[in-house]
């Protein structure tokens, strides 16, 4: 793919992320690339819609990302994550004051859960599971709708049994699954790692629509393995 729809793709991709509306191509011009026309970039769409990385809502002229389109993005663009110093002092200061114990890292997952505005899944062992902030998931636009509320209410009642599933094929290396890779069904997106510690491991995620911030989340994740490990 050409380095300027690699680009168009991420503009796409950001947008979507931070404001849940398709993506027109005179946006595009207007906020992002005012050195082309929207004829352009309606064209470059096309191709990307043509490989089946963003698609057209019914209900709108512009463009959202496809599970193949976020993919292309995670695997250009996100790299190691990132995660801002506010962010970083905030849970850094929290952990301080925080036990070692389940009941610590219960407080750090509601945090993280108020900072992501997402989900948080905690796996203190394949059968000892813990969430916080499932009300962050069910706000998000995508789930508005009855059916894809219903799909994940089922995914959510039987949360242990896939934590239990996964949580021996999960490592210290954070991954992102999305679309028909991820367990907790296809219309989220979870950023998954394995925490260490003396008395063992455990399982820490952040599940979200496939809107998700990506970059944050995965700095979030790696930085909580990080505080996690580092409690005393």
């Amino acid at each position: 793919m050409e380095t300027r729809k690699d680009n168009l793709l991420k503009i796409i991709v950001e947008e979507y992320i931070e404001n849940a509306n398709p993506v027109g191509s005179s946006l595009v011009v207007e906020k992002y690339l005012p050195e082309l026309s929207s004829a352009t970039i309606r064209n470059e769409m096309a191709e990307l819609e043509e490989e089946g990385l963003i698609c057209q809502p019914h209900t709108s002229a512009g463009r959202i990302p496809t599970a193949s389109g976020y993919r292309r993005y995670i695997n250009n663009f996100v790299g190691s994550g990132e995660i801002s110093e506010k962010d970083r002092k905030r849970l850094e200061q929290l952990a301080q004051e925080l036990s070692a114990n389940e009941a610590g890292i219960k407080i750090l997952a509601k945090a993280v859960a108020e900072i992501s505005d997402s989900t948080i899944l905690i796996g203190f062992a394949a059968s000892n599971v813990y969430y916080t902030g499932i009300s962050n998931l069910f706000k998000q636009p995508e789930f508005a709708q009855h059916q894809v509320v219903f799909s994940m209410s089922e995914i959510i009642d039987h949360l242990d049994e896939v934590m239990g599933k996964i949580f021996h094929e999960v490592d210290a290396e954070a991954r992102i699954l999305l679309g028909d890779d991820n367990p907790f069904g296809a219309m989220s997106s979870v950023v998954l790692a394995k925490y260490q510690r003396e008395e063992g491991e455990g399982l820490i995620g952040i599940l979200g629509p496939n809107r998700m911030d990506y970059k944050r989340n995965l700095g979030l994740i790696k930085l909580v393995q990080e505080i996690i490990s580092g409690l005393k």
